[in-house]
């Protein structure tokens, strides 16, 4: 079994597309008006809108909600990262700072409140 994606479900698809294509500094793909994907080597972030999960009715996510998942992306540099998108951030929650356990690591929210970590790892 190998991992495929993390999928959040949103209200405003082309909102938070346009803002993950700024963190990610990459297109996403849009094989469906109510879809977009980023693929990475490892995985790939995938975004829908409510209409990809209306068939489950009350047991369907709801957009905005979350409160127990941090989307984490590993990049070279954290700093130039957070500098290149800090302006169109609404909600940073840890400028970059070196953990205890060596990651230098950067956090803030999404539009729709979703946590999202930069982080690289300690030079070994």
């Amino acid at each position: 079994m190998d991992f495929a994606s993390v999928r959040i479900i949103t209200d405003d698809l082309d909102g938070l597309v346009a803002f993950y294509e700024l963190v990610l500094n990459a297109p996403a793909s849009r094989p469906a008006p109510v879809f977009a994907e980023f693929r990475t080597r490892a995985g790939a972030l995938a975004i829908g809108s409510t209409a990809t999960v209306a068939m489950l009715g009350e047991a369907a996510p709801r957009p905005g909600s979350n409160a127990s998942v941090i989307l984490e992306f590993v990049v070279a540099d954290v700093d130039a990262e957070f500098a290149r998108i800090e302006s169109r951030l609404r909600e940073v929650v840890l400028a970059p700072t070196t953990m205890p356990w060596g990651n230098r690591s950067a956090l803030f929210r999404d539009p729709d409140g979703n946590l999202v970590n930069l982080f690289s790892r300690p030079v070994e």
